[in-house]
């Protein structure tokens, strides 16, 4: 597999692609890709890296998996490719942001643009075969992905982490919270947010409070 990823990782995640479960990861991948349709292209799979260079990176958002219909995964976890309908995790997102900061409701599902600003937006799961969620949990990704986790919080200092439903709140584990912030809160799935653990967390104004505070230029969410 060709770790089509920004040079600035190279460095603090070499010893990783070094690793004999990245070698089986890698291979698996080829071999997945070979012979099934799996999302996001290849050519995406490393995009959150490629966007958000490691000098640059000052919030992180984790997500789970890759979403598996047509269209819809771009490398970036809750992001969508533009024209494709928004599936209801990030129309909650986007409603949040909405009551939050009062930026209208956006057209396009694509957060390209925050990721291009410094924000990582990781799934712990980069690949996954079309309709088939989770297909690919346990093939190393997670491993790999906790290890950049870990990586960001030794090596950087005030990144953002934004920890959304069970599953990001255990990756809280790899974080250093004596040199950064973390942000919890329910999910933005609708049986989460209806349940009135999304909606009102602020997270998006809270994280643009912390930037300007450390004289970091605040997210245009």
């Amino acid at each position: 597999m060709n770790v089509n990823i920004h040079p600035s990782w190279k460095q603090p995640l070499a010893k990783a692609f070094e690793q004999p479960y990245f070698q089986s990861l890698a291979s698996f991948i080829k071999t997945a890709y070979g012979e099934q349709t799996c999302y996001p292209s290849g050519s995406h799979i490393f995009a959150a890296f490629e966007h958000s260079p490691f000098e640059k990176t000052k919030v992180v958002i984790i997500g789970q998996d890759p979403y598996h219909g047509p269209n819809q995964a771009n490398g970036l976890c809750f992001s969508v490719s533009d024209g494709t309908t928004h599936p209801p995790s990030l129309i909650n997102i986007f409603k949040e942001i909405e009551s939050d900061l009062g930026i209208p409701y956006p057209q396009s599902g694509n957060l390209e643009p925050w990721a291009d600003q410094g924000v990582l937006l990781l799934n712990a799961t980069l690949t996954v075969q079309a309709h088939q969620a989770g297909s690919h949990q346990g093939k190393g990704w997670e491993t790999f992905t906790d290890t950049v986790i870990r990586t960001i919080s030794q090596e950087k200092e005030e990144v953002v982490f934004l920890l959304w439903g069970g599953f990001a709140k255990k990756k809280a584990v790899l974080i250093d919270t004596n040199k950064h912030h973390v942000l919890t809160s329910g999910h933005p799935s609708p049986l989460s947010a209806n349940r009135g653990y999304w909606f009102g967390n602020k997270h998006f104004s809270k994280t643009n409070e912390i930037l300007a505070k450390r004289g970091e230029q605040p997210i245009v969410w």
